[in-house]
């Protein structure tokens, strides 16, 4: 498996149990296909570098989050297709960090940044 960074920014104007419910339907849709959810972690609502528009609203600020997860890629893809058409979604982007976690964690201890 491949380990991925999951950055989403979703609308600021939702209710808790909403933004919860995005989370967890993130965060099954990895588990479901046999993925590992690593670490989930809010960085809270923030101004925006410019304005987005997304579903027919412009928007100036959004609630940020990450996810870090082990899966293969046909996860990655579903959760492309999931997020691109949920309307509490602004923006988002995977990355891959890499192919073991091991290897992840090797090469920040020798850099000297966290993980």
């Amino acid at each position: 498996m491949v380990f991925y960074e999951l950055f989403c920014i979703s609308r600021t104007r939702l209710v808790e149990a909403n933004l919860k419910d995005l989370v967890k339907q993130t965060s099954l849709i990895v588990m479901n296909k046999g993925g590992v959810v690593r670490n989930l972690k809010p960085l809270g609502e923030k101004q925006l570098p410019y304005r987005i528009r997304k579903h027919q609203e412009y928007h100036v600020q959004g609630y940020q989050w990450l996810m870090q997860f082990d899966a293969n890629p046909t996860v990655v893809t579903e959760l492309n297709k999931r997020l691109k058409v949920d309307p509490r979604v602004l923006r988002h982007a995977v990355i891959r960090l890499g192919s073991k976690l091991e290897d992840i964690v090797a090469s920040a201890e020798k850099t000297g940044t966290r993980v």
